[in-house]
């Protein structure tokens, strides 16, 4: 089932993924989004005191998924075959979809295809019951981590293309300073649990410094 409904001008995918209200997960959801406030985004990643990490690392890939679901949806009618026929993030990285299920083998697609993909496995693996519990004392997978380095890695591909093909895109929309936000808590958090390799950041790296430099002048 295609990831993208209707047509593109509807500037939307499927609808968010919602964490179930008075679940454990729930009030982690709302404690991080309390914490984010305060506007201290490295004091927002850390791990609460006495939680359970895989639950704090699923409830925040969720609330990643849906930060990057909306931001790409603002800009679906930049991206298309015809402006994008690769996924790429600057001349030097271009990325091949495979989900080892149904493309084994690494294809070469155009940015929107591939995102569709992607958004579409990161769907179903949050659905699924047995990878992202949301029932109380239902334990996660023994090898969730590295479930979730693999999303993760995975939706960090979709900033580095907004970043490097559709930032003028973002600009015009007067999106930037919600995507940059996004982007700083979403790479300060997998900082803080070491969840994506520095070569998989490269596409990046000189922003992610920035970032870095710019938040350390605030201390």
């Amino acid at each position: 089932m295609s990831f993208l409904f209707g047509s593109r001008s509807t500037k939307t995918f499927k609808p968010k993924k919602n964490i179930p209200e008075g679940t454990h997960q729930y009030d982690l959801m709302r404690h991080a989004a309390a914490t984010l406030g305060s506007g201290n985004l490295r004091l927002a990643v850390m791990l609460p005191e006495g939680e359970d990490l895989n639950e704090w690392v699923a409830v925040n890939t969720v609330d990643f998924f849906n930060q990057i679901n909306m931001l790409y949806g603002t800009i679906t009618e930049f991206c298309t075959v015809e402006s994008c026929p690769v996924m790429s993030a600057g001349p030097k990285y271009e990325y091949h979809w495979a989900d080892g299920q149904t493309i084994k083998k690494p294809i070469k697609c155009s940015a929107p295809k591939y995102i569709d993909y992607l958004m579409t496995w990161v769907q179903d693996q949050l659905d699924d019951e047995t990878l992202f519990p949301s029932k109380i004392g239902v334990p996660f997978p023994k090898n969730f981590l590295t479930i979730a380095k693999t999303i993760l890695k995975r939706l960090f591909r979709v900033y580095a293309h907004i970043y490097h093909q559709h930032f003028k895109d973002v600009v015009s929309l007067g999106e930037e300073a919600h995507l940059n936000t996004s982007f700083k808590h979403f790479i300060f958090f997998v900082q803080e649990f070491s969840l994506i390799d520095k070569r998989e950041l490269a596409p990046l790296q000189e922003l992610i410094d920035r970032l870095a430099n710019k938040d350390k002048d605030r201390l």
